[in-house]
């Protein structure tokens, strides 16, 4: 039986084809870009991976979230096993689903008021303590964040032609939370089993910090050279670790990445939940496990144990 990987993205799938080689799983890649879906036909026998982003618009793939949509329902409906099924498609692409979640499960969230249309987002902001930070709702590479400081600088900006309108008209207005030592920290997991944790280097990297190798290529397909702004930390061990854990079985999150802030007065504060999770090449050459080794790992697991209990 085979694996099925469901995604729009080819230039971030090198690392898990490696992964899959190695660990001789049989696979096939569907692009979910343009197409059709004959609703009559049957799916193959397998097991399928959504690995939706929710920021492929940004790669001129408007119709990807809708088409994974429909290509999940076809597949549920007819029983196949899916790894981050069609409940994490809403979770990938609003932050409003996952920090409403977050906040109604215990774990702490900035302060966001979610806006919908452009006409309210003056008034709403002069509400707002500042500095605070603006990002779309369905996003993903920092899409939309900026910081801002006094309200008329936004209202400047809201004004402009550099006001970014989110796809799905839906603006967050955000308290702005400092990272202690400038370092936000990512916790992946894998299969509800913690892998490990990275720290990204906010200071100097800002509000963008993709951790994929494809991200950190210039406009022509260079390295960019400059010192990689992620980082294994080393030995992290913290009970927010079994939140992210429990949270990830509430919601049926099977492979994600979660991403928090510590301050200075002691707040551990989560603003991002990544479940089509991407890995560091530096990180992974230093890291105790491999988050794509794991996931192939875990892909195993649910082929064997999806093909045990129908044989």
């Amino acid at each position: 039986m085979a694996l099925y990987v469901l995604h729009e993205n080819p230039d971030w799938f090198p690392p898990f084809a490696a992964a899959f080689d190695a660990a001789g799983l049989d696979y096939e890649e569907w692009l979910l870009i343009t197409g059709s879906l004959d609703f009559q036909s049957t799916p193959p026998e397998g097991i399928f991976w959504n690995r939706l982003s929710g920021s492929s618009h940004t790669r001129n793939h408007p119709y990807s979230k809708d088409y994974t949509r429909a290509v999940l329902d076809w597949l549920q409906a007819h029983g196949r096993r899916v790894v981050s099924g069609r409940w994490v498609v809403e979770m990938e692409v609003s932050k409003v689903r996952q920090l409403t979640a977050l906040q109604a499960f215990g774990i702490d969230v900035p302060r966001t008021v979610a806006v919908i249309g452009k006409d309210d987002l003056l008034a709403t902001a002069a509400r707002f303590p500042t500095p605070f930070i603006t990002k779309h709702n369905q996003g993903g590479k920092g899409l939309g964040v900026r910081r801002f400081d006094d309200l008329d600088t936004f209202a400047a900006y809201v004004a402009s032609d550099e006001f970014e309108e989110p796809v799905d008209g839906i603006t967050l207005l955000q308290e702005y939370v400092p990272p202690k030592n400038g370092l936000i920290t990512r916790v992946e997991t894998v299969g509800y089993d913690y892998v490990y944790a990275i720290t990204a280097d906010a200071a100097r990297g800002g509000f963008q910090l993709c951790p994929s190798e494809a991200c950190e290529l210039d406009e022509a397909g260079r390295p960019v050279a400059a010192p990689s702004l992620f980082a294994l930390r080393e030995g992290f061990q913290h009970p927010i670790i079994d939140a992210f854990l429990d949270f990830a079985r509430a919601y049926q999150l099977e492979i994600a990445g979660f991403e928090f802030i510590e301050t200075d007065d002691g707040r551990i504060v989560t603003y991002d939940v990544n479940t089509n999770t991407n890995y560091n090449p530096e990180v992974e050459a230093v890291a105790p496990r491999s988050g794509p080794g794991e996931i192939a790992n875990y892909l195993q697991r649910v082929l064997a144990e999806t093909y045990a209990v129908t044989a």
